[in-house]
């Protein structure tokens, strides 16, 4: 079971537009409402491939309880955490070439009491989970040192830890040795403090990380691929995509592939690659089942193209 973490997560509306027009009236070809929000969307995305999850969530008002709904819909096991002030609304906007526009609102400010209330949660359902997966922003009240405690807390309970954050949170949580940290190329240039040009600028990024405290790095590198850099090695995985519809919670389904897969080795890089692949090809943040899933479009190797340049 795979149990995740969303201290600030969302209803996210997505629409489908033909062209973005700044200052005129749009009218939406396509339309979604989902639960949104990293871990939100890992739990989405293990469900949807027939995994058990269950998601910590702290949830306020009117767009809370919508979102307690969707997950609960999804055939996700919700265990929320009540809140004073509202859960955020975001709004992505997707073109047909796949360029997508997003707002996202900043969430509730938590109190010290709905913090520590959220840790003590979390501490409840650990025991029972194979991995405690922690994602994404924190919102307002939560200092960047708090990811660094619930990966402490976590690991008290003999659980293994996904992280799946940026900015200090990430570098404040290495302290905790988090068993899995899941990067993408900006996330990881600005841990390291440089920009990375090529896929090897990537590995010493990731290397970096590794002896900050993560155990593994799972780097997503966008249309470039993703990275595995462990202790046991290095891997390249690449995947064919006909067409990018949209890339919300792509990052989100590859994490859930690799943990479900077991978390370690290049056939979870392999599953990550297939889970973010099928992701991107599918509408809003909708996540993919087996049945989007093609492992033959799927290419791993531990021969690392270190020279090659990073398009985004």
């Amino acid at each position: 079971m795979i149990l995740t973490v969303t201290p600030n997560p969302s209803l996210d509306r997505t629409y489908e537009v033909p062209a973005l027009e700044r200052g005129e009236v749009l009218r939406a070809t396509g339309e979604r409402m989902d639960p949104g929000g990293k871990g939100v969307n890992l739990s989405r995305a293990v469900a949807a491939a027939g995994h058990d999850t269950r998601a910590v969530v702290p949830l306020g008002g009117a767009p809370g309880a919508l979102v307690a709904e969707l997950l609960a819909e999804q055939g996700i096991d919700v265990v929320p955490v009540p809140l004073s002030g509202h859960t955020r609304s975001n709004i992505a906007i997707a073109e047909p070439d796949g360029t997508l526009t997003k707002i996202n609102a900043p969430g509730p400010d938590l109190t010290p009491r709905e913090s520590e209330a959220i840790l003590a949660t979390v501490g409840e359902h650990a025991p029972a989970a194979d991995w405690v997966a922690c994602c994404g922003s924190l919102p307002r009240g939560l200092i960047p040192a708090w990811y660094a405690d619930l990966v402490t807390r976590a690991h008290g309970h003999g659980s293994r830890v996904a992280l799946d954050t940026s900015g200090p949170s990430l570098l404040a949580a290495l302290r905790g040795r988090p068993d899995v940290v899941k990067p993408n190329a900006e996330e990881l240039a600005e841990a390291v403090g440089r920009p990375l040009a090529t896929v090897g600028d990537a590995v010493k990024a990731a290397e970096e990380l590794r002896t900050a405290g993560a155990g593994t790095v799972l780097a997503s590198l966008g249309a470039d691929g993703q990275l595995l850099v462990s202790a046991e090695g290095v891997w390249y995985g690449t995947a064919t995509v006909t067409a990018v519809r949209s890339n919300v919670g792509a990052g989100d389904a590859s994490l859930a592939g690799f943990l479900a897969a077991g978390g370690e080795g290049p056939e979870a890089l392999a599953s990550a690659v297939a889970h973010g692949a099928a992701a991107v090809q599918l509408p809003g943040s909708q996540m993919p089942t087996p049945a989007h899933l093609d492992p033959a479009a799927v290419t791993v190797t531990a021969d690392v193209p270190l020279d090659r340049a990073l398009t985004e």
